[in-house]
């Protein structure tokens, strides 16, 4: 008896053992009530302070995926490009998810690289026009494939930058510090609205939903010019340069590297500190007792899975004290732990609205909005 909410047939670019988007098979009506159940029964404390889930139309749904990190394994018919199940990499070269330009460049390089023992490649990195080839080397390996016919294609698909990354203890990290070699083209790119990005970067997939996502936060927190703004988890600083619009005074943290000097390019006037959000919590102190009292104090925060450290949660509750509070979470286990640890300290969830950011997969976010004590009537 076939399930009535599943597709008997899928997509038909999809391997059946791919370990990848676990509602791929399943109807659009169906993957949003499995994610709603889920939400309601993770967060059912507020379930009814909970919106109905945002989604992107249809036909964003699929080839949306212009941000990939693949696993590589050398086949005697070629290179495979994929996800690992049992130790084996399953290729998925043609990947409905992935926008077009990734597949294209996939096609590309799995006939162009050369045999693993000339070329003993890992993890191929795809961020929207940057490629990141991640070598299992301490010394650059041949590059006779890199000819000019090669990166005339690469132009064609809409590849800007390519990069090698040695990385002679590769395995389950994907990324050490060094050595990153730019091979050719440029070394950051620009995403739809004009915001650099590198070769790490994390982008939104699909635009669109991220900034209603971002309008609904703005208009909750309704900034003005002389409020008082903290971000935190800051990114590449698409937010902060949002904020930096609407406040005088803006701060963000973020500990990669990368993402902080994209940050201080994409939001020229906030301020930016680098390190662990526990970490600068002196900063973020002497920075606050800079602006006069009668400021209003909001914050944004978009945390990874693990959700706000214990002593950022309790600078934010006994420290800074925003009027609001806008928390995009990407885990509803993590954001309950929170929204708790808030709510004990006094502030009330307002609403919750998630996004379906990731369609075909098991995974939503949410956007949790909050208010003080004091902001409240």
């Amino acid at each position: 008896m076939v399930d009535p909410g599943c597709s008997q047939t899928g997509p038909l670019e999809c391997p059946e053992n791919c370990p990848g988007c676990g509602h791929k098979r399943m109807f659009p009506g169906a993957r949003l009530l499995q994610k709603e159940a889920w939400l309601n029964q993770k967060l059912r404390l507020w379930k009814t302070r909970m919106a109905p889930i945002q989604t992107a139309p249809e036909d964003l749904q699929w080839r949306y995926r212009g941000k990939a990190c693949l696993s590589t394994r050398w086949a005697p018919e070629g290179w495979r490009f994929g996800l690992i199940r049992r130790d084996t990499v399953i290729p998925i070269h043609d990947c409905p998810i992935h926008t077009p330009a990734v597949r294209q460049a996939i096609a590309l390089f799995s006939t162009a690289l050369p045999p693993s023992t000339g070329f003993p490649l890992v993890y191929y990195a795809h961020s929207g026009s940057l490629v990141t080839l991640v070598v299992k080397s301490a010394e650059t390996p041949t590059l006779t494939w890199l000819d000019d016919g090669f990166k005339n294609r690469l132009e064609m698909i809409g590849i800007q930058g390519l990069w090698l990354h040695l990385h002679p203890a590769a395995g389950k990290k994907v990324f050490a510090k060094n050595v990153w070699r730019l091979l050719w083209g440029a070394p950051k790119a620009l995403d739809a609205d004009g915001f650099v990005y590198g070769p790490r970067s994390f982008q939104q997939l699909i635009p669109q939903l991220y900034h209603q996502a971002m309008d609904s936060a703005a208009a909750f927190l309704d900034p003005a010019p002389d409020d008082c703004m903290v971000d935190l988890y800051c990114g590449s600083g698409i937010g902060l340069a949002r904020w930096r619009r609407q406040c005088d005074h803006v701060m963000g943290i973020e500990l990669d590297g990368e993402a902080v000097s994209n940050a201080r390019t994409n939001a020229p006037g906030a301020m930016v500190l680098r390190g662990a959000c526990r970490e600068r919590i002196p900063q973020l102190r002497e920075w606050t007792d800079m602006q006069p009292p009668a400021r209003k104090r909001l914050i944004y925060v978009n945390p990874p899975r693990t959700g706000l450290e214990p002593e950022v949660l309790q600078w934010i509750v006994t420290g800074y004290r925003p009027s609001r509070m806008a928390y995009l979470s990407c885990s509803a286990g993590t954001l309950h732990r929170n929204l708790t640890g808030l709510e004990a300290a006094g502030y009330r969830l307002d609403r919750i609205i998630p996004f379906d950011f990731f369609p075909n997969t098991p995974h939503v976010e949410t956007l949790a909005l909050l208010k003080s004590p004091e902001d409240m009537p």
